[in-house]
């Protein structure tokens, strides 16, 4: 394609008897090339990229598993080395890999999908069948597509996790409601159960101290009558503390505790959960509060 593109831009349209020196600059032939392509591959990378829908301010998981692809020498990935490689997606890739949804799209999405990509669910690898679709995505300019197809990620994020839930032990019905909805919008967020095999053996302390210190956007606080009673929560709010003037504190008052004077959380915008009402209509709605804020934060990076 290249060589044909390249003579036509020069008006050879047959064999000539001599050598013959060609003019043309390779970035417009690349070019010409990709505009060809570009109305074949663009739909099957777009509906690759937004999975089963498209969560703007998310980790854009299909996005980044489309761009590894792309920066594969091999045309293919495998799941638990891209996890390793890139521990700051791993919770969302490993969502749409251990739930089968990557599965799902590949092979049930769209024929122009199921075309030219191919996932082994056995080796977690994820490949391409079609070399010019390769080259289309290798000399994609990935931010301006990332930003055509809607998402608001630039592909990099300064920040380990999105969310850190920090809480007391009595209150992880709620912890764990609220992380599994936000990790259902492609979101990386810490919660203790999530990540007890990778805190075995470590020293605790030392594990959790940065994460509440740095390593999250935004610290989500569930304020109940029990937080300030409990060991780890005063561990965490330690290290957690500062951050409230960075605006990076998310607090979420529990309707049972009456705010005092002494309370430093209220100087700071917060939510609020009534423990009479139904915890899951809240979640849904603390939840799209939380991506609200996060899409602001997103767009102003």
């Amino acid at each position: 394609m290249l060589c044909k593109e390249t003579c036509l831009l020069d008006d050879i349209i047959e064999q000539v008897e001599e050598k013959y020196q060609i003019n043309i600059s390779i970035e417009v032939v690349k070019q010409k090339v990709m505009d060809e392509l570009n109305r074949v591959y663009f739909k099957p990378a777009k509906d690759f990229a937004i999975g089963s829908r498209l969560r703007r301010e998310g980790r854009a998981p299909y996005l980044h598993l489309l761009h590894w692809l792309a920066k594969s020498n091999k045309w293919s990935i495998q799941m638990d080395d891209i996890m390793s490689r890139y521990p700051e997606y791993k919770g969302s890739v490993g969502q749409v890999v251990d739930k089968g949804y990557l599965e799902k799209i590949v092979y049930e999405k769209s024929k122009e999908i199921t075309d030219v990509i191919h996932y082994d669910d056995y080796s977690r690898i994820l490949s391409i069948e079609d070399p010019k679709f390769l080259f289309y995505l290798r000399n994609l300019l990935w931010t301006k597509f990332a930003k055509k197809i809607g998402y608001v990620t630039n592909l990099n994020f300064a920040s380990k996790y999105d969310f850190a839930l920090s809480f007391a032990g009595s209150n992880r019905d709620l912890a764990q409601n609220l992380f599994e909805k936000l990790s259902e919008n492609e979101l990386e967020v810490f919660y203790d159960m999530n990540e007890q095999h990778s805190i075995l053996a470590e020293n605790v302390e030392d594990y959790l101290a940065p994460i509440y210190k740095s390593e999250a956007e935004f610290v989500i606080v569930l304020l109940s009558k029990e937080y300030p009673k409990r060991i780890w929560t005063n561990f965490e709010s330690n290290h957690f503390k500062d951050r409230f003037g960075e605006n990076s504190v998310i607090p979420i008052w529990f309707s049972d505790i009456s705010p005092t004077n002494f309370d430093e959380s209220r100087k700071y915008g917060g939510l609020t959960f009534d423990v009479t009402e139904d915890m899951d209509e809240q979640v849904e709605y603390i939840v799209s509060i939380l991506l609200k804020k996060l899409h602001e934060k997103r767009i102003a990076q």
